[in-house]
């Protein structure tokens, strides 16, 4: 990846906010027990199809498996919980059913891994031991990791737009960043969801808006924005679906989101209402929440909460 050390410039502050959401408290992610499970699904010219039955449960351990995403088409990484209470990056192959440790750090915890642009890190949210937040790179080749915007912080959650990565940066309120350069810091809204995601084909960065709620149909939701890179204009693409906070692009103008047991499909260029694809059934389990497809729209991967 090119110019990592975009930022690597002297400290001047530690943030010592702590928020209900927080990233870094083990209690509040303890209370969020989540297992993952894998899909099959189809994308052709008659639309998008789920497939419920053959639900598969991917998570082998006890504890917090969450925020998976695709790395190709047979893998995926995701954050896992050991029984010691640490979180590390896991890398799950498909085609094999195993397992890989991106990272077995005791004294830290990574979060929300990506891959990058470039196919030669892993990206991640790392709680450091003084509490700092920020985004490190993990070779895939299992060498040193490198920090990314080294005074950028404290970062709750992040979306890559090539090499440059959009930060939800927690405070009160928390804020949604774009950096151009090292002095240039773009603030493009307050009160973002956690799901920042480059529109395909676009120079789009897309989130829930929640400065302000909607009621749509009776239910409480908010906008989707789009903010383009290039003009650091932000605009309405829709409404997010109620109750939801992460989404993922089929392609340039067909997104998922899930409410509950149901996953819904949303057309952007044509405005059409959210239309429900697919409810799963699945004993025990409830609440779908993080949700990741993969890059031939053939396998998507849910995260789901274990019924107490």
């Amino acid at each position: 990846m090119s110019n990592p050390h975009l930022f690597r410039f002297p400290k001047y502050f530690k943030t010592l906010l702590f928020t209900a959401f927080l990233l870094n408290s083990r209690l509040l992610i303890a209370q969020e027990d989540t297992d993952l499970f894998l899909l099959e699904c189809k994308k052709n010219l008659f639309g998008f199809t789920i497939y419920p039955e053959t639900v598969k449960k991917i998570s082998k351990g006890d504890g917090y498996d969450n925020q998976p995403s695709f790395i190709n088409k047979r893998q995926l990484v995701f954050t896992s919980q050991d029984q010691a209470g640490n979180f590390d990056v896991i890398l799950y192959n498909l085609a094999t059913d195993k397992y890989t440790n991106m990272t077995r750090t005791p004294e830290l915890d990574e979060f929300s891994p990506k891959l990058t642009s470039c196919g030669q890190y892993i990206s991640t949210v790392r709680v450091e031991k003084d509490s700092s937040q920020r985004i490190w790179l993990y070779p895939i080749n299992f060498g040193e990791p490198e920090l990314l915007y080294d005074d950028i912080e404290p970062v709750g959650y992040y979306g890559w737009h090539g090499e440059t990565a959009a930060l939800f940066l927690v405070g009160s309120p928390n804020r949604l960043v774009y950096p151009y350069s090292r002095k240039d810091i773009f603030e493009v809204a307050k009160n973002p969801g956690r799901c920042l995601s480059q529109r395909p084909g676009t120079n789009e960065i897309v989130y829930v808006d929640k400065s302000s709620n909607i009621v749509s149909n009776g239910k409480e939701t908010y906008e989707l924005k789009a903010f383009d890179v290039k003009s650091r204009q932000s605009k309405s693409i829709g409404i997010a679906l109620a109750g939801a906070e992460d989404f993922v692009w089929i392609d340039k103008n067909n997104l998922l989101m899930a409410q509950e047991n149901t996953i819904y499909l949303k057309n952007i260029s044509k405005g059409t209402d959210w239309e429900e694809i697919a409810i799963l059934t699945i004993p025990e389990y409830h609440n779908i929440s993080r949700i990741s497809l993969s890059p031939d729209n053939k396998k998507l991967v849910i995260a789901m909460e274990p019924i107490k």
